[in-house]
């Protein structure tokens, strides 16, 4: 799962040298995919009662707003949406250099006996989950704990598995995903970055 991503680079990603990307998701998937995946949190949750999302930094944290924007167009109910920085939590950081802190936005009811969703845009390894989970015992005690993340990439390290997915994308280690959003970067986009030969 990711190291928190710079302007350019996806959540879930490995070192890979300079290939030609390939576009998986256009911006007209990526919405259906966050429509979708509102629709089966609603389903799921019998109602936007008691939920709340939180967004990990940095992509998580668009996805999971326009999601909830898509969830008060159907339910006429503002969903509360925070952010959950997990870099202090993390398990390498002796491994990799320091990265900045982006902020954690708790709602202003908390997350006590709430649902919480937390959404991502790339799930891998699934140690940012990880790191996500010690984060919110910190924070509270919720009811019951979700997870949507727009793209699954598979080579999970961690037994975590996501409830909500926009795409199951089977890729390679040397691959690298990359997931870029307008009002973050220019346009909503997935690509996957293969090694040269």
């Amino acid at each position: 799962m990711p190291a928190h991503p710079q302007p350019t680079q996806s959540s879930d990603r490995e070192s890979a040298s300079s290939g030609v990307a390939r576009v998986v998701l256009d911006a007209g998937d990526i919405q259906r995919a966050l429509t979708r995946i509102s629709h089966e949190i609603l389903e799921r949750n019998k109602g936007a009662d008691d939920l709340v999302l939180l967004g990990i930094p940095s992509r998580g944290v668009p996805l999971a707003r326009r999601i909830a924007e898509r969830i008060a167009s159907v339910e006429g109910y503002a969903v509360p949406v925070g952010s959950l920085d997990v870099t202090m939590y993390r398990d390498d950081l002796r491994m990799k250099p320091a990265r900045p802190l982006l902020p954690t936005e708790i709602p202003p009811g908390g997350i006590d006996d709430k649902v919480v969703v937390l959404v991502d845009d790339v799930l891998f390894s699934g140690r940012t989950i990880r790191s996500a989970l010690d984060a919110l015992n910190d924070i509270g005690r919720p009811k019951a704990v979700r997870l949507a993340v727009l793209v699954d990439r598979g080579h999970r390290e961690l037994p975590i598995r996501a409830d909500f997915v926009g795409k199951n994308l089977p890729t390679s280690l040397v691959e690298r995903v990359k997931v870029t959003l307008s009002g973050v970067d220019d346009v909503d986009a997935v690509t996957i970055q293969g090694v040269t030969a």
